[in-house]
């Protein structure tokens, strides 16, 4: 495996009104937006922080209504080759939900989904000339954590660690509520997966945005008409988490280092 394989590389909103929830987000998480045209397609937008891509927005597709899919954040993780990372995914009883397909200058992706059915994206990303640089893990606007809720958090971590080299950084006893594995990429710990609680009604992936304290973030959401559903909570560190519903129904959390 490369260094870049296992790495959360993107995260993208799926969403019915794309105006709405550009407002919202460039007033909760501080974000600018520039638009990305693709052929025949409605413009996709681009979340940036410091002028840098970090996350998308896309129209909630057509052949999604009425299926019971709601708007939602999905996560990108890099992979060597998409198109065998996809047959390791069906072959270890994940699925794949849309097959590997080219978008021309950005990358070959794929929509798979583990054996519990949590569905996340795959993507072996075109080769970039002047790739934009690192930011800091608590960089405002950046994806800080990305987090499972899975049927058996035990099983889903033995997955993960096969298809994307995951690791085991450290275990968190939650008391009744299980306990909380953090796992690592490439030695750097980016997120934690659980057995979810019964008031989570399906496995499920959620992703964390920095900002820079938690408290003044969530008025940002109420006062955009977004719900809290979860916090503000202190985890294990000194950071700060809420859990929210934009808007539109997409559901997404915050993390910031101060409350």
């Amino acid at each position: 495996m490369s260094e870049t394989h296992g790495k959360f590389i993107w995260c993208e909103l799926m969403t019915p009104d794309t105006k709405g929830a550009r407002d919202f987000y460039t007033k909760v998480v501080g974000w600018t937006t520039s638009e990305m045209t693709i052929p025949d397609q409605p413009p996709y937008t681009i979340f940036e922080a410091d002028g840098v891509g970090r996350a998308g927005m896309m129209v909630f597709p057509a052949e999604l209504e009425g299926t019971g899919v709601p708007p939602n954040w999905t996560g990108y993780v890099a992979v060597d080759d998409v198109d065998r990372s996809a047959r390791d995914f069906a072959a270890n009883g994940g699925s794949v939900r849309r097959p590997p397909e080219d978008i021309p200058e950005i990358g070959r992706f794929a929509v798979v989904a583990d054996p519990h059915g949590a569905v996340i994206c795959i993507m072996t990303p075109a080769p970039m000339d002047n790739p934009p640089p690192e930011a800091a893990v608590d960089a405002p606007g950046t994806l800080g954590w990305s987090e499972l809720y899975a049927d058996d958090g035990s099983q889903a971590f033995t997955f993960y660690e096969k298809l994307f080299g995951w690791t085991k950084d450290h275990d968190f006893d939650m008391g009744p509520m299980g306990v909380y594995r953090i796992f690592a990429e490439h030695g750097t710990p980016v997120g934690g997966m659980m057995t979810k609680p019964e008031n989570v009604p399906m496995p499920a992936w959620v992703y964390y945005f920095n900002v820079p304290a938690i408290d003044a973030a969530i008025e940002r959401v109420k006062a955009g008409g977004g719900q809290v559903v979860n916090g503000p909570m202190e985890v294990p560190g000194g950071s700060w988490v809420v859990q929210a519903i934009d808007p539109q129904g997409a559901f997404f959390c915050l993390v910031a280092p101060a409350r």
